[in-house]
């Protein structure tokens, strides 16, 4: 009797995606924003960015007010990075209006952007290791460093983050005594405090298993989707507007723009330690090179007296920084009246957060998080 042993094969198991709302929540200071994500256990195969809950209609109203009566409302885009907010459309403006801008407050607008970029990264590196799950004292050691600054806009500017600083010509007000000194101690004590926070993680093995091949953006990518500021110079494009423009006074300082090598988020980080090297190095010179003078020009200061009369030439401009960010510019479209016809923001937290699916494709959830704190966005610019 033959003994006949039947096979049985057992069912394939099928497995269903899960879509998954991430918020809307606040984490950290990113902003109110959702991602919805589809997840094959916990790895992301489809991801949408979903923004929009702080929209301001900011650019509408622009075109609704004076043209210096929107400089307050810049402060509220980038509200990290005040400063810079002002520079920018400060730029688009002067460019219509033919205004020059004195050597004293060319050096001004510099030492406070370069400040306002050490604040940027600063905070940036503590929110991305809250982000990676280490609590809240790498926030608190970064804005320890913060406050010092902020210290310095409110001297200058009577406010530490709505800065309305900057001027069409020139600056609102002189430096006040001591400013400098201040400014220049700060600088001085900046690296330290640099070399404490690279010793405690630049080579630390956790954080770096959790962000080295995590996050790739391809070079080609980053041109492509028009990503600009240190996430695209982390995956190796050597591309920083204060070289290629040399707006203002930039092209009297001696500094090096930081390129990454795979455009991961440890790339992201690392570049942003190495910018703020470079920012000091920047400020050591302007207080070097600062001299007196006016701090705005006569066409300026004529503007300033009387904003709700100020009308601006007939055309259209567009004015771009390196912001802590990326790319930020502003085309405006004069009629010849007392308001833009046309005000636009080309917000680098909106260009960059479009390739958050690229990046996180393949990933888990917890690489998610880190991935969008790697972009480093403030919703108040995404959500104009």
């Amino acid at each position: 009797m033959t003994n006949t042993i039947e096979t049985q094969t057992r069912p394939s198991l099928s497995t269903q995606q899960l879509e998954v709302s991430i918020g809307p929540q606040h984490p950290s200071t990113h902003g109110v924003f959702r991602m919805n994500v589809v997840l094959d256990g916990e790895t992301i195969v489809k991801l949408k960015p979903v923004m929009g809950y702080l929209h301001r209609n900011h650019e509408q109203l622009a075109e609704n007010m004076s043209w210096l009566g929107s400089m307050p409302y810049t402060d509220r885009l980038d509200y990290f990075c005040s400063m810079t907010n002002n520079i920018a459309y400060a730029l688009a403006v002067e460019k219509l209006m033919g205004i020059d801008v004195p050597e004293r407050a060319q050096y001004i607008r510099v030492i406070m952007a370069e400040l306002t970029r050490l604040v940027n990264h600063t905070a940036l590196v503590g929110f991305l290791l809250n982000d990676l799950g280490a609590f809240f004292t790498p926030v608190l050691y970064a804005f320890r460093e913060r406050e010092k600054i902020l210290d310095l806009f409110e001297s200058v500017a009577g406010s530490r983050m709505m800065c309305n600083y900057m001027r069409f010509g020139g600056v609102k007000l002189d430096l006040p005594d001591g400013f400098v000194d201040c400014a220049k101690a700060i600088v001085d004590n900046y690296p330290p405090f640099l070399e404490e926070m690279e010793r405690l993680l630049t080579k630390n093995e956790i954080l770096m298993a959790r962000c080295q091949n995590v996050g790739i953006l391809l070079k080609d990518l980053a041109v492509n989707a028009s990503v600009t500021g240190p996430v695209l110079r982390a995956s190796g494009v050597n591309y920083d507007i204060r070289k290629i423009d040399k707006y203002g006074i930039y092209d009297r300082f001696d500094f090096k723009v930081p390129l990454g090598t795979v455009g991961d988020v440890y790339d992201r980080y690392y570049v942003r330690i190495l910018e703020m090297r470079e920012s000091l190095k920047i400020l050591r010179q302007a207080f070097k090179e600062l001299s007196a003078g006016p701090v705005i020009s006569q066409k300026g200061l004529i503007a300033a007296k009387s904003p709700r009369n100020m009308k601006v030439p007939a055309g259209d401009a567009y004015g771009r920084i390196e912001a802590p960010k990326g790319e930020l510019g502003f085309y405006i479209v004069s009629e010849g009246g007392t308001k833009p016809y046309r005000y636009h923001v080309r917000a680098p937290s909106f260009i960059n957060l479009t390739i958050l699916e690229d990046m996180c494709l393949g990933h888990k959830v917890a690489d998610a998080i880190i991935i969008l704190g790697s972009i480093d966005i403030v919703l108040g610019e995404v959500d104009r």
